[in-house]
């Protein structure tokens, strides 16, 4: 028992490390733009067909995860940007995810959420919340491996292209998922 929660603890700690580059306010924000930036860039690569349904949506958000299953848990934490949202601002976030079921290994991916809905994008700006089912097989080092899909609709109104940066990771879980605000870059 004592070795489950060493290994619970080190999940939750290990997953809460993740936050953008940077040391003040306005590098962080920069490092958020960037990862942005270059994750559209890879998704336009890699799903061409992704810009014109991002420009034709009322949103979309772009996170960056790092992910860990360790036997019966799952956690995930990251950061990110959502465009569109009142007066198209952009409203910096964090997300954190855990779950239970069965799964090993590590993986660093992009989650590009795209809105069709105005009421959509509001509701996950201002409720930022998600519960589902997870189940993959990631195997990604470099350029080498293919971790991505098409998007998959996860709620009415919404999609999500998932981008595995590099990672190894075999899983079948229950997940639960909370978006909020950052209080610090908003």
């Amino acid at each position: 028992m004592q070795r489950f929660l060493m290994g619970f603890f080190a999940i939750i700690l290990i997953s809460g490390c993740t936050s953008p580059d940077g040391a003040s306010v306005g590098d962080k924000r920069q490092s958020v733009q960037t990862m942005r930036s270059n994750t559209l860039t890879d998704l336009y690569k890699i799903s061409p067909h992704a810009k014109n349904k991002i420009n034709q949506a009322k949103g979309h958000a772009v996170f960056s995860n790092v992910g860990i299953n360790l036997l019966w848990l799952s956690t995930a934490s990251g950061w990110g940007v959502v465009k569109g949202y009142k007066d198209d601002k952009d409203v910096y976030m964090n997300m954190y995810s855990a779950g239970v079921g069965l799964g090993l290994g590590v993986k660093d991916f992009r989650g590009v959420f795209v809105f069709s809905t105005t009421d959509a994008l509001n509701q996950f700006v201002e409720e930022g919340w998600d519960a589902g089912v997870q189940a993959d097989a990631v195997a990604k080092s470099e350029n080498k491996g293919d971790g991505w899909g098409d998007a998959i609709a996860i709620a009415p109104g919404v999609h999500l292209y998932q981008i595995t940066k590099q990672g190894l990771a075999l899983q079948a879980t229950i997940q639960g998922t909370k978006f909020w605000k950052d209080s610090d870059l908003n």
